[in-house]
């Protein structure tokens, strides 16, 4: 048994136990703790809360526009729109890559998100979705980040509540993760210029769970971020998880520094080695045990050879097909895969590949 081993960690021995964590315990694991043996508890308690399997969804991204009012330093994706490369989907567009997606590629979750676009109103989100829902009314539509929702309240000079309400009355089913970056204000203000706070995102997916409607969350890392801020942000995620059960699943996004002004200012040289980024993966499912037991790989960020190694750091979920990504294309990063080849992926590891919804019920064994 692992908590035999000379030299465990007082951290480690409570996860082992099923105990739950503390900020300090966080901040050790993250600094001190051998990467290895961390990593194999973390696999542990993965097996223990979830099994042998490893769940994806059929997915299709669809990035409505690239112009954004916010000028963040992380990102390669957004363009002003006087940039001879900004666009913005209208209507019949969406419809037409929705039913690739759905037609083609057997998507069951439309991914959408897009830009701060300080132009478009309310009306312009309520139609894509009810359009959709027209068409593909069996179809998941998980749009509009918290970060999104927020923005879009203050573009129109409407409550948060109100927005949201709009929206699910439209058709919209979830909320995707995005744009919780680093939620510590010290680190937030430095890479992101024209986004909600920490503390407004959370309080936005907090009022969505309330209405019944069930998001992601997320994390970047990997940028000028300190082992602190990671625990910190993880915690906030598990304190609100506990009030209102709102969350699918955690998802860690390694930072992809290409094309972004971190990189062309010099703040940022090289991306985190692949230790951190495991080290990440193990720390958040140790911190998350118990309260929120899905923690996805993405894939698309990482490298599908490294996702495999971290279903090993307390990976149980790949995240998706992801069909059509634009945002860590961007980033130089390749994107895009199949249902054979993320099937493929997840039995190299030894792991049994299972289709899931956008909820983590079971489709599909392979």
């Amino acid at each position: 048994m692992l908590n035999s081993i000379v030299g465990i960690t007082n951290a480690l021995e409570k996860a082992l136990a099923g105990e739950e964590l503390s900020y300090n315990d966080g901040v050790q694991l993250m600094k001190e703790e051998n990467l290895f043996l961390l990593g194999a508890v973390a696999d542990q308690v993965r097996n223990h809360l979830k099994g042998n399997v490893v769940t994806f969804v059929a997915s299709y991204y669809l990035n409505y526009t690239n112009i954004c009012a916010a000028s963040c330093q992380l990102c390669a994706f957004y363009r002003k729109d006087n940039e001879p490369d900004s666009y913005t989907l209208n209507i019949e567009q969406i419809l037409s890559r929705a039913r690739i997606a759905i037609k083609q590629f057997g998507t069951t979750e439309l991914h959408i998100v897009g830009g701060f676009h300080p132009k478009l109103g309310l009306d312009y989100y309520e139609n894509v979705i009810k359009q959709i829902k027209l068409e593909f009314p069996a179809v998941t539509i998980k749009a509009l980040t918290p970060a999104e929702i927020f923005f879009i309240a203050k573009l129109t000079k409407n409550s948060i509540k109100e927005i949201l309400l709009r929206l699910k009355s439209a058709g919209l089913d979830a909320l995707p993760g995005g744009g919780a970056e680093i939620f510590s204000p010290d680190i937030r203000d430095k890479i992101v210029k024209g986004k909600c706070s920490g503390e407004e995102w959370l309080d936005t997916a907090r009022i969505a769970h309330e209405l019944g409607l069930k998001s992601n969350c997320t994390m970047l890392f990997g940028h000028i971020e300190k082992p602190e801020h990671i625990v910190d942000h993880i915690l906030k995620i598990r304190e609100l998880h506990k009030k209102t059960h709102g969350f699918n699943t955690f998802i860690p996004l390694k930072f992809s520094m290409s094309n972004t002004e971190l990189e062309s200012k010099g703040i940022i040289r090289s991306e985190s080695p692949s230790t951190y980024d495991l080290r990440v993966f193990a720390v958040a499912r140790l911190l998350l045990a118990n309260t929120l037991n899905n923690l996805s790989i993405y894939w698309v960020a990482l490298g599908k050879k490294l996702a495999q190694v971290a279903l090993y750091y307390g990976g149980n979920d790949m995240v998706g097909t992801a069909f059509s990504e634009e945002i860590f294309k961007a980033a130089g990063k390749v994107s895009g895969t199949s249902i054979n080849e993320l099937i493929n992926l997840i039995r190299e590891s030894n792991r049994e590949p299972i289709q899931r919804n956008t909820f983590f019920t079971f489709l599909r064994r392979f």
